[in-house]
């Protein structure tokens, strides 16, 4: 089956069978498919799309080009399940809702990414744990989530290779903003993870990728369809991310954030809203609990008796960080020299917020990258953050910036003051939440 005649088919609108999406994306794994003609393959699906079917014959091709796991060591521990976010600013919502799913009942082995752009990435966060191994090898990864019941982890070699190597083409080609090629590109990984069941946390806003609520609620559709088409239940949320989700932004202070809200020290509202919708609809999902309603109760218990706390700890002391690290996790997490207060010059209400701008203010602190290859500082970060409806002016700062040295703290400071606009009166409230099922 000779690949340019399944790029010239793709090229020129026509449905692609089975047997030729698995033949390209087998070449694409092992490199006897060019990097040209991956780049024009993808192209091509960027500009033409793909049907359901096509989207759920790619899927399972990239899932299939490496290693699919199962979990017979779990025994009847407890379904399999996970969650994926397609990114935003302040959204820490995987570090506590793996630990509460587990402490529920559920088994969580969650393979996250790591931020480029103005998203921030679980792994950079994890990262700020002196030695969190943040990419471990199947055998330690596989012990984690036996015995602390949750493992956030990166993707490892083994899983859906053909993803990897076909995101760094489609980064390099302007062919990211394909929803087939996305699709295919978070479900392989989550398939090849052996899943029973997935919610998916698709943002919308001025901090998401898909800034517009109608192309979201495709993504999500498509989402949703593929996964349950490939035979895995799953459904999504669309969640907004207008404002940031916490008021911390960074890898250290999110981790702080995360160990705030698990302890009860500290729990935002909206954050505190889509963990509980996420985690409920998930244990709907995977039958831990005959409702959204039942599970928000499991969720919530799992915090009040501290169970998920617990099982923080052991996934993180599973994983080389320290073992009492709830407990001490400001005498562990590194801290930036300069806490800077950010007040804008007037007093007024904040109407607005463009929750990019403040990711880019992370980048700038270094805390964040433009390239995958950048190095970033896991110290630096913005807290305090001002949400909408908030009272702010001379005397109560927008945020306060955790910085290394003063000129990356002021270019963040110029960025959060531009991000922020502010009124006489609070916005209306915006719905946080909206449920998304296969059709």
């Amino acid at each position: 089956m000779l690949t340019q005649e399944i790029i010239r088919r793709k090229r020129d609108r026509m449905a692609l069978s089975p047997q030729e999406i698995s033949a390209m994306i087998r070449g694409i794994a092992d490199g006897s498919v060019s990097e040209g003609q991956a780049a024009a393959f993808a192209m091509a699906v960027f500009f033409n799309g793909m049907s359901a079917d096509e989207c759920v014959c790619l899927t399972e091709a990239m899932r299939d080009s490496g290693t699919v796991l199962t979990w017979p060591e779990l025994g009847d521990a407890g379904p399999v399940v996970d969650k994926h976010s397609t990114g935003g600013v302040g959204d820490n919502v995987s570090l506590m809702l793996a630990p509460m799913l587990a402490a529920a009942g559920a088994c969580v082995p969650m393979i996250s990414g790591r931020g480029l752009g103005h998203t921030g990435g679980t792994l950079d966060k994890l990262d700020s744990i002196p030695g969190y191994t943040s990419q471990p090898g199947i055998d330690l990864f596989r012990r984690t989530v036996r015995d602390a019941g949750c493992a956030i982890i990166g993707q490892t070699e083994d899983l859906a290779p053909a993803d990897r190597r076909l995101y760094a083409i489609r980064d390099v080609t302007a062919t990211v903003e394909s929803i087939p090629l996305i699709t295919a590109s978070i479900l392989s990984k989550k398939l090849a993870a052996g899943l029973d069941a997935l919610v998916l946390d698709v943002k919308t806003g001025s901090g998401a990728f898909m800034t517009d609520e109608d192309d979201a609620v495709a993504l999500a559709r498509s989402l949703v369809d593929t996964a349950n088409g490939a035979g895995l239940k799953t459904s999504a949320l669309i969640t907004d991310i207008d404002e940031p989700l916490a008021d911390a932004a960074g890898n250290a202070v999110e981790v702080l954030s995360a160990v705030d809200y698990l302890t009860g020290a500290k729990r935002d509202p909206r954050l505190h809203e889509v963990v509980l919708a996420l985690g409920a609809e998930l244990l709907r999902l995977s039958g831990l609990a005959a409702d959204v309603e039942t599970g928000t109760r499991l969720l919530e218990d799992t915090l009040a008796s501290g169970a998920a706390c617990e099982r923080f700890d052991r996934m993180v002391a599973a994983l080389g960080g320290p073992a009492d690290f709830v407990e001490t996790a400001r005498d562990h997490l590194p801290v930036a020299g300069l806490q800077i207060p950010v007040f804008p010059r007037d007093a007024g209400t904040v109407s607005a917020i463009d929750t990019r701008a403040i990711g880019l203010a992370v980048v700038e602190l270094g805390g964040g990258r433009r390239r995958a290859s950048d190095q970033i500082d896991h110290a630096v970060g913005l807290t305090g953050l001002a949400g909408k409806g908030q009272e702010t002016g001379p005397e109560q700062p927008l945020a306060v910036i955790h910085a290394r040295e003063d000129n990356s703290a002021e270019k963040a400071a110029k960025i959060v003051l531009e991000a922020y606009k502010l009124g006489d009166k609070a916005p209306a409230d915006a719905p946080v939440r909206r449920h998304i099922e296969s059709s």
